[in-house]
């Protein structure tokens, strides 16, 4: 069997080779970020939008030199990576996930990142979440904290760990996870949208959502589509009442969500958005916020 290699702190080592000691922050106390990215037709999707997020969380944590996770190095990086496991060619995963270096107890000794970099390769064109749609329920045992903290791609995930159990021992293709107020806030690994009495609605990032570079662009390409998109306190009694629901990620785009409990949802709006997606900029929000 081919030996898969991932990229730690800048060497190619195979993936089974251990890397991580005892006392890694990362494993002790989910001290650090990751960021989930797509590469397709030889680079990575919104790649400025990730790292944009990515720099912002790294100075949240006090993370030391953030800016040296720039375009240039995680994407030759990645593309070496690519190489490396003979993956080139096709849709692929990219994980990235920076933590704290060094030991200490809750206070850190030391600021420094370091990272881990990994591959997998991806269906090219995720036929079954965009024609088939998603079975989703609301999770309702634990809620999702809302502070500062909550929109980071954050390594400590216990609430959506807990949600995915939840989703697997129901058979669903996704579970919708609860704030602190009981309101909307995301899913296991995607923002949410609602299409409702003729507007877009979506979680507000101060009601707990992940930051999602998938998110802000789907907002943009509404927005230029003359839609009415509100960023909101959102009540999951809306699932009963509302004409479209889909979720966005990184990897998959706009995913249909076709049913919760017995109601069904149509899917004009997530097709249309999904079909734009295809041709949207990478870098549209970054020219137009520069």
């Amino acid at each position: 069997m081919p030996v898969h290699y991932i990229d730690f702190n800048n060497k190619l080592v195979p993936e089974k080779e251990t890397i991580l000691t005892a006392d890694n922050r990362a494993f002790r106390y989910g001290d650090g970020l990751f960021e989930t990215m797509r590469w397709m037709d030889g680079d990575i999707r919104f790649l400025q939008h990730h790292l944009a997020r990515l720099h912002e969380g790294m100075h949240l944590l006090q993370l030391e030199h953030p800016a040296s996770f720039d375009e240039q190095f995680i994407r030759s990086r990645t593309a070496a990576l690519i190489n490396k496991n003979n993956l080139e060619g096709q849709h692929v995963r990219v994980r990235l996930q920076v933590f704290r270096d060094g030991g200490g107890l809750y206070s850190p000794q030391q600021n420094t990142a370091a990272y881990v970099l990994s591959v997998s390769r991806l269906d090219s064109d995720d036929v079954n979440h965009r024609k088939i749609g998603l079975i989703v329920d609301v999770y309702t045992e634990f809620r999702k904290p809302t502070s500062e903290l909550s929109k980071l791609k954050s390594a400590n995930a216990l609430v959506f760990v807990m949600a995915g159990l939840y989703r697997k021992k129901k058979g669903l293709d996704d579970v919708l996870l609860l704030n602190q107020e009981g309101f909307l806030c995301e899913s296991l690994s995607s923002n949410v949208f609602i299409w409702y009495d003729k507007k877009l609605y979506t979680p507000a990032l101060s009601e707990g959502c992940i930051d999602g570079v998938m998110r802000k662009v789907v907002i943009e390409i509404a927005l230029d589509s003359g839609l009415d998109v509100i960023e909101a306190q959102i009540s999951p009694d809306i699932m009963n009442e509302a004409d479209e629901i889909f979720h966005t990620n990184a990897i998959h785009g706009v995913q249909w969500v076709m049913g919760y409990k017995q109601k069904r949802y149509f899917n004009r709006i997530s097709r249309m958005l999904q079909e734009k997606l295809q041709q949207w900029p990478m870098d549209s929000i970054a020219k137009a916020e520069s």
